[in-house]
Formats: structure tokens, C-alpha cells, sequence
């Protein structure tokens, strides 16, 4: 995510989250509720209830990093968990193939949208 840091393990959150949380929140989050601890080398991933946003929060040496990406179209895939497991461990390798578009559990990617402008 940042040259330079290591990430050791990545971690998406089963449940999506409200998505007007920030550093803060989501720190918080990971303490709380997923019981881990915020500041290792460990990446953790959260998506919105609608599945077209992602959130990635690492610690880097003496300071929080917050990673944001938004889908035009389509969804991220998310895996299914039982009630009873907060998280679902992915590789770096993994977790680059979801931001991708790969759906891990069924192998297809997004469709490449090209736009000429934004409004």
C-alpha cells in the first residue's frame, strides 16, 4: 500500500460498515469488535453495506494510513462467513486480485468501464 511498509496479514471484515468512519472509527472498530490490535503490520479491510466501496487501514512506523477505492459499477465480491468468524484472511496476492475485480470465490473479474468525462 505504501512503499516501504510490510504487511504481514490482511484481514477483511465480514460485516460491511458504516462508511462515514474514518481513522478513527475504524481503529476503533478493530479493537472493539474485531479484537485485534490496530497497530501491528496487519492491513484491515472493510467494505459499505452496498459493496462498491472498499476501505484499507494499516499502520505505518508512527502513523495511521487509510486507503479508499469507490467502484463506478458492479460490486465487490465478499466472501460469506459463519456468525462466528469477524474476519476472512487474504494473501497481498489476494487481496490485489479482489481490488482488481476477481471475485476469489467464483474467478471473474469487473468488466474495465472507459469514461470521456464525469459528469
Amino acid at each position: 500500500m505504501h512503499p516501504g511498509s510490510r504487511i504481514g496479514s490482511v484481514y477483511l471484515c465480514r460485516e460491511p460498515v458504516d462508511f462515514r468512519k474514518s481513522i478513527g472509527g475504524l481503529s476503533a472498530l478493530v479493537e472493539q469488535q474485531l479484537e485485534m490490535s490496530p497497530f501491528g503490520d496487519a492491513l484491515f479491510v472493510f467494505v459499505n453495506r452496498q459493496r462498491d466501496k472498499i476501505k484499507a487501514l494499516y499502520w505505518h512506523r508512527n502513523g495511521f494510513c487509510l486507503w479508499y477505492k469507490r467502484l463506478e459499477k458492479q460490486r465487490f465480491a465478499w466472501p460469506v462467513l459463519a456468525q462466528e468468524q469477524p474476519t476472512c484472511t487474504l494473501t497481498m496476492q489476494e487481496l490485489e486480485w479482489l481490488l482488481e475485480g476477481f471475485d476469489l470465490w467464483a474467478h471473474q473479474p469487473h468488466k474495465t468501464l472507459h469514461y470521456a468525462a464525469t459528469t
